[in-house]
């Protein structure tokens, strides 16, 4: 598994890991659907799934060579950096135009999904009942998912790292949203909003050199939070690679028609003009009883959109399948 990059080949690979990361952070999309798509997720699944007790022994006996090689280290990271510095960079850009220009940006990541449908299944042929009752319980639990109600913030350790076993999904299954599936276990905002900002205020200032930061428990507390989270996460990442490795070597075909049917499933989440949508409300800061800002689920009507912002997000939707097209278009040149 362990190939020799080079230098544009990592650059390349950590903005992948860039794109990965912040539609990780998107409620409804999923950052193991953009592995999927742009050549690199099966890659990234035996990579973690590299991380074991032979990796461990390679490492306390000091063959850092043996290691790095074992687990293919420098995929990981260069895949891994991207998908972290996104959090601090493109899913700002995303979060202002999902604020500003909320209908396009979900009517571009529609037209991507479908496109995403049509790279992933266009080349499975293998349509056996198995394969199609596969597929349809993958729609049926996309879909299932999509109608669920959030739950409300939980702060409790325990809680916050398995949050980040079930987050983690976004990264390993492709059309499950990571960030969705936060927003219904209430701690979307708690985890991916406030610590997310909170750390990063926090390393702004020991940068510059001010630590008294530090003693400001409330930024503690949610230090705590974002550091239990991240062990959550990298313990589902390696822990969920291990299982789907296991899986796609024993049930490639049935597993490709889930996922084709998880990623069918999610279309109802990102539909641009449905009524019901989850939202930060970072405008009114809106609070539950505990003094937390959480996801607001309210009503959008369809009166609300003119004729020219339809058209404009029918556009949107074209460009969203014409970029995955065009990918899928250049990823085959290349071969």
């Amino acid at each position: 598994m362990y190939i020799q990059r080079t230098l544009l080949q990592k650059i390349n690979l950590f903005f992948k890991g860039l794109i990965m990361g912040s539609a990780n952070k998107v409620p409804g999309v999923s950052g193991g659907m953009v592995a999927f798509v742009m050549g690199f997720y099966k890659e990234l699944i035996f990579s973690f799934q590299r991380i074991n007790g032979k990796a461990f022994m390679l490492l306390f006996k000091g063959r850092f060579k043996s290691f790095a090689a074992y687990i293919n280290l420098q995929f990981l990271v260069s895949v891994m950096l991207g998908s972290m510095f996104s959090y601090f960079s493109v899913s700002l850009i995303l979060d202002y135009f999902l604020k500003n220009y909320e209908l396009y940006v979900w009517a571009w990541f529609f037209g991507m999904i479908i496109g995403s449908i049509y790279y992933i299944s266009k080349d499975f042929k293998d349509w056996r009942p198995k394969n199609l009752v596969a597929l349809v319980i993958g729609v049926a639990i996309g879909v299932f998912i999509s109608f669920m109600t959030p739950a409300k913030e939980n702060d409790n350790l325990w809680f916050v790292f398995i949050c980040g076993i079930i987050g983690v999904s976004g990264m390993t299954l492709p059309g499950l949203s990571g960030s969705f599936i936060l927003i219904l276990l209430g701690n979307y905002v708690l985890l991916l909003v406030d610590s997310v900002n909170v750390l990063g205020s926090v390393v702004t200032n020991i940068l510059s050199g001010d630590f008294e930061v530090l003693k400001d428990q409330t930024k503690i507390r949610y230090l705590k939070i974002i550091s239990v989270f991240t062990a959550g996460s990298a313990f589902g990442l390696v822990s969920m690679s291990h299982i789907l490795g296991y899986v796609l070597k024993r049930w490639n075909q049935i597993v490709t028609a889930v996922i084709i049917g998880f990623i069918t499933g999610s279309l109802g989440i990102v539909w641009p003009w449905k009524k019901t949508i989850y939202k930060v409300n970072n405008d009114d800061f809106l609070l539950d009883q505990q003094g937390n800002r959480v996801v607001e689920n309210y009503e959008r009507f369809m009166p609300d959109f003119s004729i020219v912002e339809t058209w404009i997000s029918i556009g949107y939707i074209i460009f969203g399948i014409a970029l995955i097209l065009i990918i899928d278009f250049y990823g085959r040149k290349r071969k």
